[in-house]
């Protein structure tokens, strides 16, 4: 499949499973699989798929693919995207959607574990406890809130309603949404978030929605709120989380994203005990790792590859100004 000419050029592992998959659906377009040690020229390429330019090609420059006019990353979120290492004329897509089936899996089992007292629970089995027995949050009957309406948001809010829940959402636009009982604008947020049992973070973390979580509005909240965080740990003020925790022993929260997190190292941090707190429910960022989820990113990501090499503009192509630069790591889902 490798060409000397390729108009398309792969940064990620080659997997037969993806080489296959590529040969399938991009027919008659020259591909080559990049290494970390590849310096290039690569004066044929027009579009790229990556999953993180600076590990998989650490000496990427702009003016080694003059013709390049299309990156389609594998993963979802653009924050830690390097939007500076390409020409304004590049176009770049996140993966909207890719994993949102999973993602909005995973919240909902963040959401029912800290309703149902799962881990306190099972801590007392595991000292042979049957009493006094912890109660359970039933959610039948109560208002689900999703922040960010997009294709997580609206699988979570699906999922949400299966529950019981009515559901509500925030977007940009208070515009009607499949799915949502009531939608509020983002200047709306406060209002929202005082009407609701259960809120669930989709949102993406872009200038504008970086910090939105603060004390103000973790005060908004029902003081027995539940809090499930699955977009981008950064929407949320870390120090105003932890506070509101600690001084609300009945307001719960769960997160599978993290203030700091090392995808090299495989490391994550916070700067709070955030652990130690019995309210407080967390997982290491894996609500989209598993077979199935790469499977249907990969397939996703390819998808929009086709559409580029017809002719027509790609989906999800993101407006750079909602964007900076970010750290040298993996973009997870």
């Amino acid at each position: 499949m490798a060409t000397h000419s390729p108009r398309l050029l792969v940064t990620l592992p080659a997997s037969s499973e993806l080489r296959a998959a590529i040969l399938d659906r991009l027919r008659g377009v020259p591909v080559a699989f990049t290494d970390p040690a590849d310096v290039g020229p690569w004066p044929t390429a027009e579009a790229l798929l990556v999953g993180n330019l600076h590990r998989e090609l650490p000496h990427w420059r702009a003016d080694l693919a003059p013709r390049l006019r299309f990156v389609q990353q594998l993963f979802t979120g653009l924050d830690r995207f390097p939007f500076s290492a390409f020409g304004p004329d590049v176009a770049i897509a996140g993966n909207v959607g890719a994993y949102a089936p999973f993602v909005a899996e995973h919240a909902v089992a963040l959401v029912l574990a800290l309703a149902h007292e799962i881990v306190p629970n099972f801590e007392k089995v595991r000292r042979g406890r049957l009493r006094p027995p912890t109660p359970n949050r039933y959610l039948i009957g109560g208002t689900a809130l999703v922040l960010g309406f997009g294709e997580i948001g609206r699988e979570t809010a699906d999922r949400l309603r299966a529950l019981g829940l009515r559901v509500e959402g925030v977007g940009r636009t208070p515009d009607p949404r499949p799915g949502a009982d009531r939608m509020y604008g983002a200047s709306e947020l406060a209002a929202a978030l005082a009407g609701a049992d259960v809120i669930v973070e989709c949102r993406p973390l872009t200038r504008a929605t970086r910090g939105t979580i603060d004390a103000a509005a973790l005060n908004a909240m029902r003081p027995a709120a539940i809090f499930v965080n699955v977009g981008r740990a950064a929407t949320v003020d870390e120090t105003a989380l932890y506070e509101h925790l600690r001084d609300h022993p009945a307001f719960r929260a769960g997160t599978d994203v993290w203030w700091r997190e090392d995808f090299e190292a495989g490391e994550l941090g916070s700067s709070h005990a955030f652990t130690e707190l019995p309210n407080f429910l967390g997982s290491p960022h894996v609500a989209g790792v598993g077979s199935a989820a790469r499977a249907r990113a990969e397939s996703l990501a390819l998808e929009n590859l086709v559409r580029f090499f017809a002719g027509a503009r790609p989906l999800h192509v993101a407006d750079r100004a909602d964007y900076g630069d970010g750290p040298a790591t993996r973009p997870p889902a």
